[in-house]
């Protein structure tokens, strides 16, 4: 039995890293052919790699994994600011922010009263227990969607996706109280009313400030490898989040709006920063579900699967449609797109990494807690993950999804003179561009089309070349020109940058 206990150099632990990376990897494959996320997956290899599993790796060290769950939290949601795009979340802004905070508060205390009633904690350990589990995870959402060709229409994906990139902090806000008030139970609960507004105002604040500082350093800092951009971001992502937390803010909301802030600008080396983020976002998913699937016994969990399938059956009927409907009263979202918002409400990564917070602060029945938390992310996954392609197809919300690719051009900023940019965009139906050939577009001057792809094929069009419904052209040209394309070609003002 392998046992990872210290930090002496051994070099059967990098090997056993090396494989499980590796297994992980090639597993996520099965993901798609079985239709669960591929958090799922890594989930289960650490589990089978464990003490309890035919890996027989032995590892408990709790300050290790919740160290490393914090680090992978951070650049998962720095990442997931990045890909954020401002213009289209912004119509939903509202929706999403209330079920950010007011939905994960109202989930906290749904589930606290279900664990009162029927699991016999204390009013105090209910609310722990509802804080952990109050947060979503839409990556896994996305990640069954695109494993099943779907898409979400109109402003559901958008909403999804601010709501789970935002309602991290408040979930953590919640978790870290409760367990404050269980260490110290004479502590006024009014306290955390001016703790939670202070945090989330500097969170912010600092958030949009860091941003601002990572764009200008990209921008000025003329660095003279390309490989030391990345080096640049993953400091600042950790400065960002440090510096906040030392001032008492929220860090994770300081982390995900200066990615917002720097996703939505332009600054130099953008694709590839972009790109990098993404894999180091992978890295950290995999690192952390393995970590955490080490980290359970899979025979701590029997005793709890009765509570637990009660508890998650709990959670997705009642308790987050419940949050949704009051959170959503007089938005115009219409009922079907209510019922959906309500079932999307996976659990992920962020209880689990959540529920070791407890089990630090020495608090009483933490271990039930972890164990209860890690059941239920499990059941969720598998109980709303496999029927959401059906309920999305049923409630007449799904779109068939195009298939991601990468153009075989691209274009990149590297020096901060350059006043150009590529962007791809789709034909659509009735653009006033269908049945031109390119010379009758009158393009203004500076812009170039450069690629056309057609049933999966690109070719070089000349001027000659006519425009077909559903066509994916790159357009390269001067910054200020391109808006206007785009509404010529796309028949809206959507950008399409290329990040596929």
């Amino acid at each position: 039995m392998l046992a990872i206990t210290s930090a002496a150099y051994n070099p059967y632990i990098f090997l056993a890293i090396a494989l499980l990376l590796l297994i992980s990897v090639i597993a996520s494959k099965a993901s798609e052919w079985l239709g669960v996320p591929a958090l799922l997956v890594f989930l289960g290899i650490g589990m089978l790699a464990g003490s309890e599993g035919p890996g027989g790796i032995w590892f408990d060290n709790r300050p290790l994994a919740q160290m490393l769950g914090t680090l992978a939290l951070a650049y998962i949601l720095f990442s997931g600011g990045l890909d954020t795009n401002w213009k289209t979340v912004r119509p939903v802004l509202k929706p999403a922010v209330t079920l950010a905070t007011v939905g994960v508060f109202l989930t906290a205390v749904l589930v606290a009263v279900f664990a009162v009633l029927f699991l016999d904690f204390s009013w105090l350990e209910g609310l722990l227990l509802g804080s952990v589990m109050s947060s979503t995870d839409a990556a896994a959402v996305f990640a069954i969607l695109r494993s099943r060709s779907i898409s979400l229409k109109g402003r559901l994906q958008p909403l999804l996706e601010l709501e789970s990139g935002s309602n991290d902090p408040m979930a953590v806000f919640l978790t870290v109280t409760m367990i404050g008030l269980l260490k110290n139970p004479d502590l006024p609960w009014w306290t955390a009313l001016s703790s939670f507004v202070w945090q989330m105002v500097l969170g912010g604040m600092l958030g949009f400030l860091f941003g601002k500082i990572i764009i200008f350093l990209i921008n000025r800092v003329r660095l003279e490898y390309e490989g030391l951009y990345p080096v640049l971001t993953l400091s600042m992502v950790l400065m960002a989040y440090g510096f906040t937390d030392m001032l008492g803010g929220n860090g994770f909301l300081a982390i995900y709006i200066a990615g917002v802030c720097l996703g939505n600008e332009t600054f130099l080396h953008k694709r590839s920063l972009l790109r990098f983020h993404g894999g180091i976002a992978w890295l950290m998913q995999i690192a952390m579900f393995l970590t955490l699937g080490l980290l359970v016994f899979p025979s701590h969990l029997v005793p709890v699967i009765g509570s637990g399938l009660l508890l998650a059956l709990f959670l997705m009927l009642i308790a987050r449609p419940a949050a949704v409907l009051v959170c959503m009263v007089g938005s115009d979202f219409n009922w079907r797109e209510k019922i959906l918002i309500s079932w999307v409400g996976l659990r992920g990564a962020v209880p689990i990494v959540m529920a070791t917070f407890p089990m630090m602060a020495g608090i009483e029945r933490s271990e039930e807690i972890f164990n209860l938390v890690f059941f239920i992310v499990i059941a969720s996954v598998l109980l709303q993950g496999k029927f959401l392609p059906f309920l999305a197809r049923l409630l007449k919300l799904d779109n068939p999804a195009d298939r991601q690719c990468r153009p075989p051009l691209e274009f990149e900023r590297t020096e901060p003179g350059i006043r150009a940019d590529m962007i791809e965009l789709t034909i659509a139906p009735a653009s006033q561009a269908v049945g031109k050939r390119l010379l009758e577009l009158h393009l203004p001057h500076g812009v170039l089309i450069a690629l056309i792809r057609r049933e999966g094929e690109y070719f070089i069009p000349d001027g000659g070349a006519t425009l077909q419904p559903r066509d994916r052209v790159l357009v390269l040209g001067e910054t200020n020109s391109l808006a206007d394309i785009e509404n010529r070609l796309a028949g809206g003002p959507k950008k399409a940058e290329i990040t596929c």
